[in-house]
């Protein structure tokens, strides 16, 4: 096993028996979760307006929290950008994710606390690692980088405390230093907001790089891979130039290469499941 591997499986093993009882215990996990979340929220003003410290199951939430569209949490979401604290969440707010507004023609702010990035995607992103180095102890995806390709963010002009922008780029802005020193490229490339600029500039440090994985939305990278087959006249990501270009391990290839039939058995799989939790 690589050195690389061995170290991520001495860190990982509380957290794969972690997975292994949610997944044998989803719904008992999926209350705890819900009751914790409402006993932190239960002195903000939302927590206050619904009462939620007498909430004790999942039906009374039901029963409590009328389902709601984004227009009637908006004017909260002003009120965080603008400087006020506790409306929400209890813990300061500074990050809002900004969508692509498609619907009302309008773009949307989503507040993002620091526990969320720490406890949601960032977690997210080391439990993928996890399992991955699991099931394939032997892969070589650890030795080399991990390409990462993000949106930019922006300071609110009417508060410069306020950040916004991309879900991607605020996930880059707050990825810890350890992470970072297995990516590629710079920070201040992944941020950059002129898309153009950013596709030459990626091309320009990363062509000669050992990447093994990438991460990032998938529509973005394949305008970022034309553009390394264009500029090195290569067919693919890990033909030979000398070195291997964006080399892919073996069990990646073979994930990659798994018949139709398998990858329909599997979406059927998610689907049925979804079914069942939904």
């Amino acid at each position: 096993m690589p050195v690389i591997n061995s170290i991520i499986s001495m860190f990982s093993t509380k957290r794969l028996s972690q997975i292994e009882f949610f997944k044998e215990n989803p719904i008992q996990v999926q209350r705890d979760t819900l009751v914790e979340l409402l006993n932190e929220a239960t002195d903000t003003e939302y927590g206050k307006k619904y009462d939620f410290a007498s909430i004790l199951t999942a039906e009374q939430y039901r029963e409590r929290l009328p389902i709601i569209h984004y227009e009637e949490l908006a004017p909260y979401t002003e009120r965080l950008m603008n400087g006020e604290q506790n409306l929400l969440w209890p813990e300061v707010i500074t990050w809002f994710a900004k969508s692509s507004g498609t619907t009302a023609a309008k773009s949307k702010f989503i507040p993002v606390s620091k526990e969320a990035l720490e406890n949601c995607h960032f977690r997210g992103g080391k439990d993928v690692i996890s399992i991955f180095n699991k099931l394939y102890p032997e892969a070589q995806v650890f030795n080399g980088k991990t390409l990462a390709l993000g949106g930019s963010s922006e300071i609110s002009k009417t508060n410069n405390n306020c950040r916004y922008g991309d879900l991607s780029a605020i996930l880059i802005s707050n990825t810890p230093f350890w992470a970072n020193m297995m990516k590629t490229p710079d920070q201040s490339i992944m941020l950059m907001s002129e898309w153009e600029e950013k596709i030459e500039k990626i091309c320009d440090t990363t062509i000669k790089e050992d990447v093994r994985s990438l991460a990032g939305v998938p529509s973005w990278f394949l305008t970022l891979i034309n553009r390394i087959l264009e500029r090195t006249g290569k067919s693919n990501l890990h033909e030979p130039r000398g070195h291997q270009l964006y080399p892919l391990p073996g069990t990646i290839q073979a994930t990659a290469a798994r018949s139709e039939n398998e990858v329909s058995r599997n979406v059927q799989r998610i689907g049925r499941i979804l079914r069942i939790t939904g």
